[in-house]
């Protein structure tokens, strides 16, 4: 389970632009947990994944994972236990190393170095039935630098990497959303597979709201640093796109209302 308790954080303190963007913000997501989370720019979602990775420090307030506070812990330690996969396909993989390379590192993430090889045949095999089970040729191809991969390979190498070891929570940064549709497809099919079959707790964020809608087992919009709407289970299976869209609606008017009563 991840617990977020009391946190606050704000942007540019001290200065004429200081922004409190959490105030007293509380978030819970159970084990095995799929949650989508949407919201428009500025409201807190990248933020919240920055926080929980630990990327961004938060002002007060508490994160707990599986009972554990890490609110102190640094980024580089979390990864051990909490995986994640970014926008653009480049961050998660080396472009200048194999894919075999590539496989070794992420299979040997947080073991401890020593003499012995990172690399031997029953790897080799183990590697190549992962492969195999994305079902785009990259089997047989474990020689060739990751750079040469395109968009939608990279972004399936970098989803397999990143849960190659187990880990206890997934976060998925709109990492379908500098891809072509056709290979978004694939990528979110592959990505539903992965958690389902591994039972990982996952947050995804993204802009897809038909994604947000299809996928996972729980729906969170946010803005300016709240949760604005919360579905899960029956309710999130009864939840369309248009529910999405009125809400975001309802938020855009109040804020132009907020904004023209804060001329006068």
């Amino acid at each position: 389970m991840l617990e977020l308790r009391g946190i606050q954080k704000h942007y540019y303190p001290g200065t004429a632009h200081e922004l409190c963007l959490f105030d007293h913000f509380d978030f819970t997501v159970g084990d095995q947990e799929f949650v989508t989370v949407v919201g428009s720019n500025g409201s807190g979602k990248t933020s919240l994944l920055n926080m929980i990775c630990g990327s961004i420090p938060v002002d007060l307030g508490q994160i707990f994972l599986r009972g554990k506070d890490i609110t102190a812990m640094p980024e580089h330690r979390r990864l051990k236990f909490i995986g994640r996969v970014f926008q653009n396909p480049a961050m998660g993989t080396c472009s200048g190393m194999t894919l075999l390379e590539n496989l070794s590192l992420a299979d040997n993430k947080g073991k401890p170095f020593g003499l012995k090889k990172g690399i031997d045949a029953k790897r080799i095999s183990r590697y190549r039935e992962a492969l195999r089970e994305l079902n785009l040729g990259l089997e047989e191809n474990l020689d060739i630098p990751v750079g040469a991969l395109s968009g939608g390979q990279r972004q399936a190498l970098a989803l397999l990497m990143s849960t190659m070891t187990p880990i206890d929570f997934l976060i998925l940064d709109e990492h379908t959303a500098a891809l072509d549709p056709g290979t978004a497809e694939r990528i979110m099919e592959l990505t539903d597979k992965i958690v389902k079959e591994k039972g990982i707790t996952t947050i995804m964020v993204t802009h897809n709201l038909r994604y947000a809608v299809e996928y996972g087992t729980r729906l969170v919009m946010m803005h300016q640093g709240k949760v604005v709407m919360d579905r899960s289970d029956r309710e999130k299976e009864q939840l369309k796109i248009d529910d999405i869209l009125d809400k975001f609606n309802e938020i855009s008017m109040g804020y132009a209302k907020e904004q023209n009563l804060q001329k006068y």
